[in-house]
């Protein structure tokens, strides 16, 4: 595992599921780290667990006020920003095109691909200023596999995957490391609301065949890193045998 010593890291959506584990797996490699979600209580509790070298902050990404705000706490908390995962994300709302509602649909952009915006656009200064830093989205297959029910999300994570691809573009030169993380089918409670909605292939896997949090975590961790620079800009996807074991996972 890299050494992340003095760096600052902001995982959001970190309640449960991959982002506590990776706000756990930041902290073993020695970063500050802010957890942020919508309600207190659970990141609280981690952040806690993990001591002085963690916060918790509430943050609905959706709004973007409330994203300027937990930039603008990280950074007067721990003097610089180095690194920001966009883990906060929803499947719901899952159904046919001319079924699913509108509103809902729309809340999803707001937080799947509004919510990621927000958090690169209020984080680019802060990492500018001491020479760089790295923001990884966790994307999915989704944005490349056309899924039954799916409309809402599988667009979601299409724009986050080329929305990365343009941060890369722009900001390479200024020192900004743009990664997606396409983590598989994983064991959170996301995967037990697909299974629950009965609804495209997706649903039929398995329980046991999903991996583990926190090899999403240990990944991310792993992103942060030189060893991940051949992905600068693209997407890396923790399906093949051989990443994993160079990851270690």
């Amino acid at each position: 595992m890299i050494d992340l010593t003095g760096k600052t890291a902001i995982v959001t959506g970190a309640s449960r599921g991959i982002g506590q584990a990776a706000a756990y797996a930041f902290a073993e490699a020695g970063a500050n780290v802010v957890l942020a979600s919508r309600s207190a209580g659970a990141i609280s509790e981690t952040a806690a667990d993990i001591g002085e070298k963690a916060r918790a902050i509430t943050c609905d990404v959706s709004s973007e006020a409330d994203v300027q705000n937990l930039i603008s706490q990280t950074v007067d908390a721990f003097g610089r920003l180095d690194i920001l995962v966009n883990n906060a994300g929803v499947i719901d709302p899952i159904g046919p095109i001319d079924g699913v509602d509108s509103a809902e649909w729309g809340q999803l952009i707001d937080i799947n691909v509004k919510g990621v915006f927000y958090g690169m656009k209020a984080a680019l200064p802060h990492m500018k200023a001491v020479g760089g830093g790295t923001i990884i989205s966790i994307g999915s297959g989704a944005a490349r596999s056309a899924l039954e029910g799916w409309s809402a999300y599988c667009a979601s994570k299409a724009a986050v995957h080329h929305l990365h691809a343009v941060l890369h573009v722009e900001e390479a030169a200024n020192g900004i490391r743009s990664l997606v993380n396409s983590p598989g089918t994983v064991a959170t409670n996301m995967q037990k609301q697909i299974k629950a909605s009965g609804v495209n292939k997706v649903s039929e896997i398995p329980w046991e065949s999903h991996v583990p949090p926190e090899w999403i975590a240990k990944t991310l961790v792993w992103m942060c890193g030189p060893d991940a620079d051949d992905y600068l800009g693209d997407v890396v996807a923790l399906r093949g045998d051989d990443l994993r074991a160079t990851i270690g996972v």
